[in-house]
């Protein structure tokens, strides 16, 4: 009897279990009849709940994830289908899901999507028109229906069906990333995200964590671990942070390295450690399990899963096994000494830290009370100064005096919409090569950005800045509208103090 994993996540009963796939590149290929066998087996053992396929994983050029669920549908098991926003403008994403939602494949897992690597043609141009938080706020208003302007008044579209679920990475060393996770996270589950799977660790602490955090916030949101069957020479690949996200410590690369000297190379070894595990997440109370692994097939997924359900009526005994804390690693709880998890007293935070040009950030402060705070000092006369030069001849050396001091003190890109108001005045389009604006993607690594290592993530930048002042709630206080292209090479000036831009509907409604 085929399962419902859309039923499961809402009903929060049953203990889930999804498999990850990758089609791979190229359509008629071995990877992707592969990747069907493999699907029909599990569709005839009747474990798994559905089959999850990516989306160009890790930058890789693949099959379309849709094409191939059309087919695993087929085979009578749900299928869940990753859509990032890492190729796709809005438009492109909204047509996506149009098709998604006609070939009934509702269940989707929305990410921002790894950095784009080399192709047949060259380096593709990276896109991150949006967020993976704005993606599911268009989610939720296509499972309203879209209303569509024409030009006798409005029409509403029939709503779609889609379960929506999104990612974190509670594996974070530092306080900075791993709130700014969090934070994240938040928005996340507020834009719709209706289940949320990890990204992968084998530390259970930090499991545990992320589970006792979502309690403490009071989100009634369903948690499932991933649980990657990791060898040595993958093992080095993530510990040398070759896989952006998956973190595997010194200490467990050292038992991977032992157990690849064995006849079996430490297969055995890694389908036990993967079986524990299961076991652990499903004791401490997480509502499933994402598993996945190189080249992992149908009967060792099986005897994962039988071997975690078998071992899960004692899982106590293993959490000790899976003690991989990172160097200097940052712990939002304490550790129980009684039972290897955590106890629910917060932990002491680092200590503040000003990262980059302090006084560059104190000037940007006193010059947003003085001039950008609405209806306070000089807001008033730059908005009445705005619209007397709007169109005019002044507005092209107002806009070349506003660009100038930008680029100077900001790396400005010059987009007219400008975000530097909601991150600490850190750009978001000039320093972050994924464009974020409402929190990191999972890629940093200590605190340095996936893409560019020798530069610090802007959302870590933004928190030491902000926590000088107490102020790093803010961070995660409103939903940062995704930007508008419209506004390209324009004064962000005029277009914040004559409501045309994001913050508009944030700042007195509609300033128009």
């Amino acid at each position: 009897m085929k399962k419902d994993f859309r039923e499961q996540i809402y009903a929060k009963k049953d203990f889930v279990v999804t498999w990850e796939l990758i089609p791979g590149r190229g359509a008629w290929e071995i990877s992707q009849e592969k990747v069907l066998a493999q699907a029909e087996k599990a569709a005839k053992g009747n474990i798994v709940d559905a089959i999850s396929l990516t989306d160009n994983p890790g930058g890789n050029v693949g099959i379309r994830p849709d094409v191939i669920g059309q087919e695993i549908a087929k085979l009578g098991i749900d299928t869940i289908i990753h859509l990032t926003c890492k190729d796709k403008n809005r438009n492109q994403l909204e047509s996506t899901l149009y098709a998604l939602e006609r070939a009934k494949l509702n269940n989707v897992l929305v990410l921002t999507g790894d950095y784009d690597l080399e192709s047949s043609f060259g380096n593709p141009k990276p896109v991150f028109d949006l967020d993976s938080t704005q993606l599911l706020q268009m989610i939720q208003q296509l499972n309203r229906g879209v209303v569509v302007k024409k030009p006798k008044g409005e029409s509403q579209l029939k709503p779609c069906h889609f379960c929506a679920g999104a990612a974190v990475s509670p594996f974070k060393a530092t306080e900075a990333e791993l709130m700014m996770q969090y934070s994240k996270l938040k928005k996340k589950i507020e834009n719709g995200a209706a289940f949320i799977i990890t990204q992968v660790g084998y530390d259970i602490r930090k499991y545990h964590e992320l589970l006792l955090y979502t309690r403490q916030m009071g989100w009634n949101i369903s948690l499932i671990g991933n649980l990657y069957a990791v060898n040595f020479p993958v093992g080095k690949l993530m510990n040398k942070n070759k896989v952006p996200g998956c973190v595997v410590t010194d200490k467990l690369l050292a038992e991977l390295e032992k157990e690849w000297q064995s006849p079996d190379k430490g297969k055995q070894a890694m389908l036990d450690r993967i079986a524990k595990l299961y076991a652990l997440l499903k004791g401490i109370g997480y509502q499933g399990v994402h598993l996945g692994g190189h080249n992992m097939e149908y009967e060792q997924l099986e005897y994962i899963v039988n071997k975690g359900e078998e071992l899960s009526a004692n899982w106590q005994d293993y959490v000790r096994e899976f003690d991989f804390p990172q160097t200097n690693g940052f712990y939002l709880f304490e550790r129980d000494e009684a039972t290897g998890l955590n106890t629910e007293k917060t932990a002491a935070t680092e200590r503040s830290c000003q990262v980059d040009r302090p006084k560059t950030y104190k000037l940007s402060r006193a010059f947003h009370k003085l001039f950008f705070v609405p209806d306070k000092n000089l807001y008033g006369i730059m908005k009445k100064l705005s619209a007397s030069i709007d169109g005019k001849k002044l507005e092209k050396p107002f806009h070349g005096l506003e660009h100038a001091a930008k680029s100077l003190l900001y790396n400005c890109q010059d987009c007219g919409d400008c975000a530097l108001t909601d991150i600490a005045y850190v750009c978001p389009m000039g320093d972050c090569p994924k464009n974020q604006r409402n929190g990191p993607c999972a890629g940093s690594y200590l605190g340095w950005c996936e893409v560019n290592p020798d530069k610090q993530c802007i959302w870590v930048r933004a928190y030491h800045r902000l926590k000088k002042y107490g102020e790093q709630a803010e961070l995660n206080s409103y939903q940062v509208s995704p930007y508008n292209w419209k506004l390209q090479h324009t004064s962000s000036w005029i277009n914040f103090y004559l409501g045309r831009d994001h913050s508009a509907s944030r700042l007195n409604g509609d300033r128009r």
